[in-house]
Order: C-alpha cells, then sequence, then structure tokens
C-alpha cells in the first residue's frame, strides 16, 4: 500500500529522522507538514525536504494558526505568506476555533479570526492553492467564509462538525480528512461514515496525542484502519483512493 499523511506538523516531533524511517517502513509516500505560523512555515519551506528519503517525499503549506494570532505580526506574516505561496502545495493551516479559551466569549476576537481567515482564503485563491482548515466549533463559518471567497479545493482537516456543515461542504466538492481518532471519536466517525470515499483524506496532525500516545506519520495506518471499517472496505482499496485523492487535490507528484 502506498499511503499520504496530508496533515502534520513535523517540526515538532522529537526524532523526526526515526520517525521518518518508520513511516518509509509501513509505505508512506509522502508528507505534507503545515505551516502554522512564521517559524513553521519557514521550516516547511526550507528544512522539510532534508528528511525526505528515496521513497518519501514531504511537502510544504504554509499558514497562520488561529492560535498563533497572539504571538503573530499579522501584516509581516500574511506578507510572507503572499510573497511565498508560490513554493508551497497549500495554504494550511489555517481557520477558525470558536472554542479557543482567549476567544470563547469574545466577539471581538472571534472577527479578527475570520479576518485573518478571509485574508489567508483569498492568497489561497489567488495562487490557485488548496487550503487545509482548522474549523473547531466553528464549522459552518468556515465552511461558509471558504465558499464566499471563492476557493476551489479545501481540506476540513480532523472534521467533527454537525451534518448541515458537513453537506454543505461536500456539495462544494470539499473534503475531509481522517485521523486516529476516527476509530474512537463519535463526531469524526459520524462525518467519515457521512463523505464519500472520494472526499476523504487520512492525516495523523502529528505529533499530537490520541488517547496518551504521540502520533507520528507512520500511523496514519490507523486512520486508514478507522476508514476501512466505516466503509465496510478494504484496506487496500481505502488506501489506494485516498492517495488519489491526496494527488488530486494537493497537485502532488507521488
Amino acid at each position: 500500500m502506498k499511503l499520504v499523511d496530508t496533515h502534520a506538523h513535523l517540526e515538532d516531533l522529537e526524532n523526526l529522522d526515526a520517525a521518518i524511517r518508520r513511516a518509509e517502513a509501513e509505505g508512506i509516500i509522502a508528507i505534507i507538514t503545515m505551516g502554522s505560523d512564521l517559524e513553521s512555515s519557514l521550516w516547511a519551506l526550507n528544512e522539510s525536504q532534508r528528511y525526505e528519503t528515496e521513497s518519501l517525499k514531504i511537502y510544504p503549506a504554509i499558514g497562520i494558526h488561529p492560535w498563533s494570532m497572539a504571538t503573530s505580526n499579522l501584516s509581516e506574516d500574511l506578507k510572507f505568506i503572499e510573497e511565498n505561496a508560490h513554493r508551497a502545495v497549500a495554504i494550511g493551516e489555517i481557520g477558525l476555533d470558536y472554542w479557543y479559551r482567549e476567544v470563547r466569549k469574545n466577539p471581538e476576537k472571534k472577527e479578527k479570526q475570520r479576518e485573518l481567515f478571509r485574508s489567508l482564503l483569498k492568497i489561497a485563491k489567488e495562487n490557485g492553492k488548496p487550503v487545509s482548515i482548522h474549523s473547531r466549533g466553528a464549522w459552518m463559518d468556515c465552511v461558509e467564509i471558504t465558499i464566499e471567497v471563492g476557493v476551489q479545493k479545501a481540506v476540513f482537516h480532523w472534521f467533527t462538525g454537525p451534518q448541515d456543515a458537513l453537506k454543505k461542504l461536500l456539495d462544494h466538492g470539499y473534503c475531509i480528512s481522517a485521523t486516529p481518532a476516527a476509530n474512537y471519536s463519535k463526531e469524526h466517525r459520524a462525518a467519515i461514515r457521512n463523505t464519500p470515499v472520494e472526499n476523504i483524506l487520512l492525516e495523523t496532525d502529528s505529533p499530537v496525542s490520541y488517547r496518551g500516545e504521540m502520533a507520528e506519520p507512520a500511523h496514519v495506518l490507523k486512520s486508514l484502519s478507522a476508514v476501512a471499517e466505516l466503509k465496510g472496505e478494504t484496506k487496500k482499496k481505502i488506501s489506494e483512493e485516498t492517495t488519489e485523492n491526496a494527488r488530486r487535490v494537493f497537485g502532488i507528484q507521488i
């Protein structure tokens, strides 16, 4: 099987060389490493390819995560992303998070998140890039703003939102990505169950913790197993379809 981890934060892995070797041994042929601020976006563009192997490619995405707003020089960071969008396969990780402690009860900060999100989506649209979207607690707003701006390709990563938001994003041809949490999260499982396989990608969000275990790209096999179980298909078929989806959405040469 050939697999793609479409959403990871490789710069945060403690022993990246070893993690890449384990991923390669499990059949992972590509990883998209996400930028969440200026530092991680620079790493994705300039450092990540040092960890590639003969059979595993690493592709950069650049963005500003909503959690990074407080420590970001937004005007300078937006300028950087605009000037370097052509070097990345996607704009991400970007989005909204209404459950984040600093904005939960602050309408003004929610609006600032929306302003930044629109700006990043416009950069993606102008450069013909897909986006990787964080939408926790803001699922419908993320869907509607992405549609409003006119972005053609979007992946709603680790989607756990309601069915009306899911239907709307699918109606516009957007995708969701499955994480290892699809083995136990009721909301995440429901989203995957109700999404056609042609709209599903696999990811790990490494090195996030799933029930106490820190994820790494090799764990995309856990995402694969969950999707195969939920869809009643073989792992081989799901691997083939989700890898083709990754090629189509991100335009990666694998």
